[in-house]
């Protein structure tokens, strides 16, 4: 079967996953709109992943991923992960710089390079965005993150993942220090003008919800040092 695991099904398996596929059947029209590609391509290529073994699919019902599935797109996601963390760490690119070149780099690492990377970074637990890292096991973390926006005045939120897809977006956080692990505390909340106002460290500015959409976090159960 691994034979037959080229990067057009890696990238699939990665993209059902991320969409949910692990628990829950997702739209073809979803694969098509994450992967940018056209709807007939999406039907020949679960039709392939079927008769592999990764995906159960049904017409008008989605996609979902086998066990085999999900067992192959966590291990895409970690290679893409770890070189996405070797990046920044090692070769020191900027976290807006690393995703499309993890994008391309996943497809090549073996099964050994892929452990001398995870040993040299100490068996990270994260990726530079603050997304968990699957296991050699293929084990992920769930968390319970709601989206920024969310969050209303009076709460302080710690910063746990940001989407990493957009790179003018992730220089613009940096800027602000909306990164994962800082603590964010909800001044106020102007609905009418969808505007909050945000305290990060000695930071105070406004943000709307377009500017916070991608970052995710917790609320603080404790006191923060």
């Amino acid at each position: 079967m691994t034979d037959r695991i080229t990067p057009a099904i890696q990238d699939y398996l990665k993209a059902i996953h991320s969409l949910g596929g692990a628990e829950q059947a997702v739209s073809p029209a979803d694969i098509a709109a994450r992967l940018e590609v056209k709807s007939p391509s999406v039907s020949g290529m679960l039709k392939r992943l079927v008769e592999a073994g990764f995906v159960r699919y049904e017409i008008g019902q989605g996609a979902g991923l086998t066990g085999a599935g999900i067992a192959q797109a966590r291990r895409v996601i970690r290679r893409h992960r770890l070189v996405e963390l070797f990046l920044t760490r090692v070769l020191g690119l900027d976290w807006s710089e690393v995703d499309t070149e993890a994008d391309a780099l996943e497809h090549a690492i073996s099964p050994r390079l892929e452990e001398a990377l995870a040993a040299y970074l100490g068996e990270p637990r994260e990726d530079p965005h603050g997304h968990p890292i699957p296991s050699a096991q293929g084990d992920l973390q769930k968390r319970n993150l709601k989206p920024l926006d969310q969050f209303r005045a009076g709460q302080r939120v710690i910063i746990r993942e940001v989407q990493d897809d957009n790179p003018a977006r992730l220089r613009r956080w940096q800027t602000l220090g909306l990164t994962p692990g800082a603590t964010v505390e909800f001044v106020s909340h102007q609905p009418l003008d969808d505007l909050f106002n945000l305290q990060v460290g000695d930071q105070s500015f406004p943000l709307g919800s377009e500017g916070l959409a991608g970052l995710r976090g917790e609320l603080v159960t404790a006191p923060v040092e």
